[in-house]
């Protein structure tokens, strides 16, 4: 980071003068004591400092105060201020203070308009940044650096009290955990420094009046109207007023954790207890208790500002349609096995099946001893981590989800922490136990709609049964997204409120970050009405659901399907201690430590059961009120909600009509799902294969046959691995079922390829080749007499064998970028890649007879790798955070390397892998190893068993 200062502004700016060397750089924009005092002490010829008071008198009120100090603020930057300080700390009892944010985002604002920001820099000296996203929000709406102070002399304080010395290491610790949670949120918007990140607005505003936004937050997006400058200025003097009073502690508030008397939390002691009890004794009255626990809360979603309007004369209950069907709209929202323990996991999945609803695998595979058993998950969730996904996995589901996004962490994805992955997990996730696993950015595969579309393609030629559904965070835009995936040919859309994240959620990722579910789903549901689109999809919502009142509120505002995720697991003795992330629950619903869930779990599917009875029940009674027989008559009538009058000026000021707002419904569409959604291409080369080998496979027969292929021939082999994976299971068939092409494959060549089957193709492919490989085999070489030379010509394209298990890939020429990212098990040899090679691979083996791309090996934690660097450069390309990389003296290691470029040469005839072998000895010191720092060399081949048969070779 560095503060600048403009010298002699006429010069030219491509010579080099002595204005361009004055520059003082700091390692942080959060600044210390010392740091803030040394950039007061800068020579005032080239950084003259002006603090601009932040804290006004009550009269002048909060907007004109703001408007004044934006105007000194230009003031001094035309007079040649270097370094304006935004400070609150001259705090009196009898004025009030400007917040931080306000004042940064005007001032920022104010200098880019009037061409001054490149001269100035805007450092802030508050009290009032403490937490991560704090200063994300500085920093994001124009603060150069922050001084938090209050921190500072708070910690200080608490040093003497406990009667510690080095306050310094106190401080620079608090300063690294600041630094830590800023890189996490950047890191979500695919942002990696403070320079790109600072005066980029990457939030929306929910809840504030426009004059507001206009002159503090100009461009950040706002859905709904809401708090003014009065209704700002009066929370800041009710917080001034308890800081003055005499004796009188101030209150801990309880943001993260409930704390009695402080911040209200919808899951608090009151209604955890009545709703176990409710289901302990299965006592609808009771029930009804924690259901007016929650619907007559104090505002603290934006559903509690909306009512619903008696529009028609109740029916009796009779008429009412019966609770087996409305069981078919519940789920069990996304909570993988890991982030809870297997008998949770289970006791979800059997209640559900037995419900008639369905339960969500979340993203970290599943037991195939489940499979055909009412421990199935029927929702199997395919996310950008593709842990587990197998082609057997994938044929045991009802719902195929794809998690895009997830509400609760947007931008995140999932993570597990190390000390939950257990020797038992690790497997279900082809990984490493006790390493940490976190999901890749999805745009290691998804780049665009196009790539998003190939997946729901590949996913329903794999299981041509199955609804494929596409996760969406409840962002602004959305309803485009949507609009987009309905076009991809989904059947479903999810729609993630900030609410969830159970299981495995970090602190910092419960607050601050998502919208509400109520913004998105009413978006999602009006975009794809007006569009024509609603008829083929079937749109679900999550995120914080506890009560009738609630599926009744989001069924008028469009969905048909409603998630469910923590009500489950309190149901299932969870406490709501929100310690998931630690792996000591005290209930044993969320570790996977075994004497916890030994002594303490004592879940029962019974119990969510009855909480999903409960629920229809209540739900029936307000449709009966409401006077509507069938559930689908309910959806999408917002018509037939209305705003709230609110209790606070706060809550009267917002301007909800943008949920409320009644969609027209084209004649050639309707409100609600009636049909599933086709692709046009249905893949026929994919079906006549299915034909011609269906018999072999039911008969356990061999089976060899040629064809052509052009790239009009997308997810081929996907159909027919299908078939064996529901056929025959995890271990496929026993014959090999050899299936060669001649031509240019098109897109996800071998997809999801299931053991036993062999496929050969003389040509090239498109990308996404052998794309979550569960077995088999693909080779791909050049045709016999190709003038190109193989380890300078691309033979495939990018991202694949994307979250491959197992089986052996050889292709004799180069592949493109994000090669193996997280490879689980498969054995590849190719002959050069581009950028991103084996990032988060946990288990198999590459080898690269050639050059690579940059960032190879990126957060590595297992498997290992070959790379012939004939040129000495791939010190320069390798990714050195978790892997070491050293020269092949290991004899083993040796051999090894030998007999997979042997079968490499046998499968491809490649010249330039013979070229290699012609000169094996003289070669060796080319090529390098690549392993995981925390794997010893001698253990390597020891940890992947995958290879057994080419170990022998070698030998």
């Amino acid at each position: 980071m560095s503060l600048t200062t403009c010298i002699g502004r006429e010069q030219n700016l491509f010579n080099e003068t002595t204005g361009h060397a004055y520059r003082v750089m700091f390692n942080s924009p959060i600044l210390l004591f010392s740091d803030f005092n040394q950039l007061l002490g800068l020579d005032s010829t080239y950084y003259r400092a002006n603090i601009v008071d932040l804290n006004y008198e009550p009269k002048e009120g909060l907007e004109s105060a703001i408007r004044r100090i934006t105007a000194e603020a230009e003031r001094l930057a035309r007079s040649g201020t270097t370094l304006l300080i935004l400070s609150d700390r001259a705090i009196a009892k009898t004025a009030q203070v400007i917040p931080a944010a306000m004042a940064v985002g005007s001032v920022q604002q104010m200098l880019v308009n009037k061409s001054l920001r490149c001269d100035t820099n805007i450092i802030v000296e508050t009290a009032s940044a403490r937490d991560p996203h704090h200063f994300a929000v500085l920093l994001g709406f124009g603060a150069t650096a922050i001084y938090p102070y209050l921190v500072y002399e708070s910690i200080s304080e608490l040093a003497k009290r406990h009667q510690l010395t080095d306050t310094t290491a106190l401080m620079l610790n608090f300063r690294y955990g600041i630094e830590k949670g800023l890189r996490k949120i950047m890191s979500k918007m695919g942002i990696s420094t403070v320079g790109s990140y600072r005066c980029s607005q990457q939030f929306e505003a929910i809840g504030i009046a426009s004059d507001v936004i206009e002159l503090c937050f100009k461009g950040v997006i706002s859905r709904i109207e809401g708090a003014g400058f009065t209704d700002i200025a009066q929370d800041q003097a009710i917080l001034h007023k308890a800081a003055y009073r005499a004796h009188v502690p101030l209150p801990q508030g309880g943001l993260l954790k409930y704390v009695e008397g402080g911040e209200y939390h919808c899951f608090n002691p009151d209604v955890v207890n009545t709703l176990q009890a409710s289901l302990i004794d299965k006592n609808f009255a009771t029930y009804k208790k924690f259901a007016e626990l929650v619907d007559n809360r104090p505002v603290a979603t934006l559903r509690d500002l909306i009512g619903i309007k008696g529009v028609r004369t109740p029916i009796d209950m009779a008429n009412v349609e019966g609770a087996a069907g409305l069981y078919q709209r519940f789920d069990s929202a996304a909570m993988s096995i890991g982030a809870l323990s297997p008998e949770a996991h289970e006791a979800l999945a059997i209640a559900m099946n037995r419900l008639g609803g369905r339960s969500n695998s979340g993203e970290g595979g599943e037991d195939a001893r489940r499979f055909n058993t009412e421990r199935n998950s029927a929702i199997k969730q395919i996310a950008s981590a593709r842990f587990g996904v197998t082609a057997h996995y994938l044929v045991n589901a009802d719902v195929l989800q794809i998690k895009v996004a997830q509400g609760a962490k947007p931008g995140e994805g999932g993570q597990l922490p190390g000390h939950k992955v257990s020797v038992e997990i690790a497997g279900l996730r082809h990984a490493r136990p006790g390493v940490t696993l976190i999901s890749p950015p999805p745009h290691h595969d998804i780049y665009s709609i196009e790539d998003l579309a190939q997946l729901i393609f590949d996913l329903k030629q794999i299981n041509t049964k199955a609804l494929i559904s596409v996760k969406l965070v409840s962002e602004p835009g959305v309803g485009t997204i949507a609009t987009g995936v309905a076009k991809a040919y989904a059947d479903m859309i999810t729609i993630s409120g900030y609410d969830g994240g159970t299981g495995a959620s970090p602190i910092t990722s419960v607050k601050y970050a998502g919208s509400p579910w109520e913004l998105g789903l009413a978006e999602v549901h009006q975009s794809l009405v007006e569009n024509g689109l609603r008829h083929k999809i079937r749109l679900q919502v999550d995120g914080g659901l506890k009560t009738g009142t609630d599926v009744i509120k989001a069924a008028l505002l469009g969905a048909e399907s409603f998630g469910f995720g923590t009500v489950p697991m309190i149901a299932l003795g969870c406490k709501y201690l929100r310690i998931c992330h630690l792996n000591n629950c005290a209930t044993g619903v969320a570790t996977q430590d075994k004497n916890l869930r030994d002594n303490h779990y004592h879940g029962l599917p019974e119990r969510v059961m009855t909480y999903f009875e409960f629920v229809a029940e209540e739900v029936r009674q307000w449709m009966a009120t409401l006077g509507v027989g069938k559930f689908e008559d309910l959806v999408g009538r917002s018509e037939w909600l209305y705003a709230l009058e609110g209790k606070t000026a706060k809550q009267q000021g917002l301007d909800l009509s943008p949920i409320l707002y009644q969609p027209k419904v084209p004649a050639t569409s309707s409100r609600t799902w009636q049909e599933t959604n086709p692709p046009a291409d249905l893949g026929q080369l994919n079906q006549h294969l299915l034909n011609e080998c269906k018999g072999a496979v039911d008969n356990g027969e061999g089976f060899d046959a040629t064809y052509s292929i052009n790239n009009t021939d997308r997810s081929v082999g996907a159909t027919l691995s299908g078939y064996i994976a529901s056929t025959l299971g995890v271990k496929g068939t026993k014959a090999p079922i050899k299936l060669n092409f001649n031509g240019s494959a098109g897109q996800s060549f071998g997809v999801w390829n299931s053991p036993g089957l062999e496929l050969k193709l003389c040509g090239d492919a498109n990308d996404y080749v052998g794309k979550g490989m569960s077995g088999g085999q693909i080779v791909i070489y050049p045709p016999i007499g190709s003038p190109f030379q193989s380890e300078r010509s691309a033979i495939v394209g990018n991202t694949c064998l994307y979250g491959a298990t197992g089986g052996k890939f050889f292709a004799a020429g180069q592949a493109g970028e994000r090669f193996a990212v997280r490879n689980s098990g498969a054995i590849a040899i190719v002959e050069g890649l581009g950028d991103n090679g084996c990032e988060y691979m946990t288990s198999g083996i590459v080898v690269v007879l050639g050059k690579t791309g940059v960032n190879f090996g990126a957060g590595m934690t297992g498997g290992f790798a070959y790379v012939f660097d004939q040129f000495g450069r791939f010190h320069r390309r390798v990714n050195n955070e978790l892997v070491d990389t050293q020269k092949l003296e290991s004899t083993i290691h040796q051999q090894h390397l030998k007999g997979l470029i042997e079968a490499h040469v046998a499968e491809t005839g490649s010249e330039h892998a013979k070229m290699i072998l012609s000169d094996f000895d003289n070669w060796l010191d080319c090529f390098v190893l690549i392993k995981p720092k925390n794997i010893a060399v001698a253990d390597l081949l020891k940890l992947e068993k995958s290879s057994p048969e080419l170990v022998v070779k070698a030998g």
